[in-house]
């Protein structure tokens, strides 16, 4: 099969090839998958992950990606609840290889069916964004209808979907980011928007939630904001934020099939929309990602049509 995979930590993107590799074969409880859309995390190639297999051993070359929406082509032995020939979409385990590739092997437990109206593109881009968002909210963030949120980042791949998921739910959503961001991050809902060049977080009056995808000095000054037992929730990472009102939380996604399937029902009702900023197909992908136009959106690498 065609994949991308990478070999080099320290080349990044640019040390990506273009080859043939073996068809996956499927474990125990796994599934195959023709995968039909894809995409890449920007800063995966710096992921342990990327690069050993759990026991720690090395495990280059390895395939990236993470993310996809496809069809189910093999069933593992023990394998349950699937079926060859169904859509489905989901987040594949970090450790081994990933979706940048014609097909992959992937835990069953990780798949959620992918209904027949959503296209495989819009399937593959509400994963890891979908899933993120989700959990940041209302698992860690345990954000309830009528509180105020800080959502930074709200008009990126994350963010947007933050946005949509909070608005949903009920929440008053403050968005910020870069100041060419506004009108993005105002459409995709937000009721507020600080630009963070230029108005910093002057203004903001307590919030409930802070959902945090910046880390550093933005998570500092955003944690002097909560009211009194709220949240800051992070994905980058550890974080010296030590609030006076609330706590703070970082996390690292995980498949959830119910979540998706939940996302993917809301995106059906019309009440989400996905960032997609462009689509490339496998042959192109590697020079979509090295591109010195960066996309404003989720790439998609679409594999088969």
């Amino acid at each position: 099969m065609k994949s991308i995979v990478v070999t080099d930590q320290t080349a990044g993107t640019a040390g990506m090839k273009l080859v043939d590799s073996p068809e996956p074969a499927a474990a125990l409880n796994d599934v195959v998958v023709q995968v039909y859309a894809a995409s890449f995390t920007g800063d995966e190639l710096t992921w342990p992950s990327t690069w050993v297999d759990r026991a720690g051993q090395d495990r280059a070359p390895s395939i990236p990606g993470h993310e996809f929406a496809g069809v189910v082509s093999a069933l593992g032995y023990g394998t349950t609840g699937l079926h060859v020939g169904q859509r489905v979409f989901g987040l594949t385990d970090w450790h081994r290889n990933g979706t940048l590739a014609e097909f992959v092997a992937v835990e069953a437990r990780n798949l959620a069916q992918l209904p027949d109206d959503v296209d495989f593109n819009d399937g593959a881009a509400l994963v890891m964004s979908g899933l993120t968002a989700w959990q940041g909210l209302f698992i860690h963030g345990q954000l309830a209808e009528g509180q105020r949120v800080l959502i930074h980042g709200a008009a990126g791949v994350v963010g947007s979907m933050a946005v949509q998921l909070a608005r949903s739910a009920g929440a008053y959503v403050i968005g910020t980011g870069r100041a060419a961001s506004r009108q993005a991050a105002l459409d995709f809902g937000a009721q507020e928007y600080i630009d963070l060049e230029n108005e910093k977080l002057q203004g903001i009056s307590g919030v409930d939630l802070v959902f945090d995808i910046f880390g550093g000095d933005v998570a500092t000054r955003s944690a002097a904001l909560l009211l009194p037992g709220g949240k800051l929730v992070t994905i980058a990472g550890p974080t010296d934020a030590k609030p006076e009102n609330g706590s703070v939380i970082d996390f690292v996604v995980e498949a959830n099939p119910a979540q998706l399937s939940e996302v993917v029902k809301q995106f059906r009702e019309g009440r989400l929309r996905t960032n997609i900023g462009t689509v490339t197909m496998l042959d192109d992908a590697i020079a979509t990602i090295n591109s010195s136009n960066p996309v404003k959106g989720k790439t998609i690498v679409r594999i088969h049509q």
